[in-house]
């Protein structure tokens, strides 16, 4: 018996197409036979043609024969979601400028956090604060947040919101402040310390100790809680790394010197926690 390869397919094929046409002739006057004989003839050419020819596909790899149990592709750098960060103008106009943003492209590049590389402005009265997971506050000497500002603090921390905040070159004066709008907008709840062995120090840079640049001795984070949830995290020491800031420093003050470090792990900590 001759083997049944391509070509013998498509003989027989031609020779099915050739009596479902002679069949559609001489029966014209059946019209239920018009209509179901020739989908079926074309049927049965598509199924024999399909199985004459299959051995003579090139090879495929189990992974394509079985899609289902194909592992998921992982995803495209470019299809994950890019983290924005607010710089918050408070007190009407003060501004957050003099904190470097540097620390954002050190977290994409140490960890699978993709971020937008730059501080989005965004005023601490303004709705569109709700859109940022992650916002930062700093600044130098007194200042009072408006009636406004405060409720918005409040919502945005209540809500899910992250806040870093630090006192520029360690400013006495807006530490004042600070804590003050803090007892105001929270009047129940209190800024703890952060011990050096809390996780936060270990996410994504080992930090033992917080150094400063222009004195002996460390600092101690402080954070806000919320139904047992750190909401908010502050530094009386300069976390701001001006000297990666264009046209700010810290001339008279002092600052952290591994503030880079310090904020990646914070950045970290409060998408993950």
């Amino acid at each position: 018996m001759r083997p049944f390869g391509p070509s013998t397919a498509r003989s027989v094929a031609r020779q099915l197409i050739c009596r479902g046409t002679a069949l559609i002739t001489r029966k014209m006057s059946f019209r239920a036979t018009v209509l179901l004989r020739p989908i079926s003839v074309y049927f049965a050419v598509l199924a024999l043609l399909g199985s004459a020819t299959r051995p003579h596909v090139v090879e495929v790899s189990p992974a394509d024969e079985f899609p289902a149990t194909r592992p998921a592709a992982a995803s495209d750098p470019e299809d994950e979601p890019v983290v924005h960060c607010a710089n918050l103008t408070y007190a009407g106009s003060k501004s957050s400028q003099c904190f470097s943003d540097k620390f954002l492209a050190t977290t994409e590049r140490e960890t699978h956090i993709r971020s937008s590389h730059r501080f989005d402005p965004v005023k601490l009265a303004d709705n569109d604060l709700f859109k940022y997971p992650f916002a930062i506050m700093t600044g130098e000497g007194p200042f009072t947040l408006l009636d406004e500002e405060r409720v918005h603090l409040k919502s945005y921390l209540l809500r899910g919101g992250f806040l870093l905040a630090s006192a520029g070159c360690s400013s006495q004066e807006w530490d004042l402040s600070f804590r003050t709008e803090i007892r105001r907008v929270f009047p129940d709840l209190k800024l703890k310390t952060i011990p050096m062995d809390h996780k936060l120090f270990g996410m994504v840079f080992d930090i033992s100790t917080i150094r400063l640049k222009k004195s002996e001795g460390t600092c101690m984070l402080e954070g806000l809680e919320i139904n047992n949830k750190i909401v908010l995290i502050y530094s009386p020491e300069g976390l701001n790394d001006t000297g990666n800031v264009e046209g700010c420093c810290c001339c008279g003050g002092n600052e952290v010197r591994n503030s880079q470090e310090v904020n990646v792990n914070v950045l970290a900590y409060s998408l993950t926690h």
